[in-house]
């Protein structure tokens, strides 16, 4: 494994982190921003603003980009031209924020919430899980996750696994034909105290997970097996990518804090490392 390499600063809170056509996506949470960077030059594309807090990102069958907009509770669409719409409303269905998303290839997109008001210090109640079809028809698919945050779909299957900040664990599901999420089961239990925030699945089917409070990233098999640990000096570990042209590229996404008071200061910054397939 390489040593880091810092690739953006002067970021607040990075999150969403996405590798699509070549280039690395993220959002920056507490500006209301989305960006296209490109690594190898170290440039970055302001493709989309918004008046909110955007956070999961992923895109449709027509390469339409979707933005989870958290505090108004809309998945907004992105056309080519820039332009913004709304793809899905999911504020009547939750009264609290929305999460991370994660994007089939037939533009299937599911969704997680809060569940209550992380920000106003609030009771912690059980989170949900929404499908929104590639039309925006909302539906809510799970009830009682423990505050439901990174998503992947494993490579090659129809298992969506889900971070569950709260409850240190990956939490898995089967993907029905219509959509229906069933079969919920631990995919993986994290050391106590981790809380899994952003995910990211290499090719072998192993997930990355930031480690928010914890400043670590770790790469863990179905069952537990943890194979790799990175650790973020101390900096909050918010998101993490698989990119690059042999998609050994892990971006690192870090801040200072996570509440938007104290991320003012721009201490937010992106890394790489040259990560080798575990052979094991």
């Amino acid at each position: 494994m390489s040593e880091l390499s810092l690739l953006f600063s002067d970021l607040r809170f990075p999150e969403g982190a996405r590798w699509h056509r070549d280039r690395l996506w993220f959002s920056d949470m507490h500006t209301g921003q989305v960006f296209r960077a490109n690594p190898a030059t170290r440039t970055l594309e302001e493709v989309a603003v918004v008046d909110d807090q955007p956070s999961g990102l992923g895109w449709l069958p027509d390469d339409s980009l979707l933005v989870s907009c958290m505090t108004d509770r809309k998945v907004r669409r992105v056309d080519a031209r820039g332009r913004l719409s709304v793809h899905a409303d999911l504020s009547g269905m939750t009264d609290a924020p929305i999460n991370d998303l994660v994007t089939d290839r037939t533009g299937r997109t599911f969704v997680g919430g809060f569940g209550y008001d992380l920000y106003a210090d609030a009771p912690l109640r059980p989170g949900p899980i929404f499908r929104i079809d590639a039309d925006g028809r909302p539906a809510l698919v799970e009830k009682d996750m423990v505050f439901p945050n990174g998503m992947v779909v494993l490579p090659g299957t129809t298992t969506l696994v889900v971070a569950e900040t709260w409850a240190a664990r990956l939490t898995a599901f089967d993907i029905a034909d219509n959509g229906d999420l069933t079969g919920k089961r631990i995919w993986a239990d994290l050391p106590p105290g981790s809380t899994p925030d952003g995910i990211c699945v290499d090719p072998a089917g192993r997930v990355w997970v930031s480690s928010i409070t914890t400043s670590q990233f770790l790469r863990v098999e179905a069952g537990g097996r943890f194979t790799r640990t990175i650790d973020a000096g101390g900096r909050c570990a918010t998101d993490c990518v698989l990119g690059g042209p042999d998609s050994t590229t892990l971006f690192l996404l870090t801040s200072n804090s996570w509440q938007p008071s104290e991320t003012t200061v721009r201490a937010g910054r992106i890394e790489a490392v040259d990560v080798e397939p575990d052979r094991s």
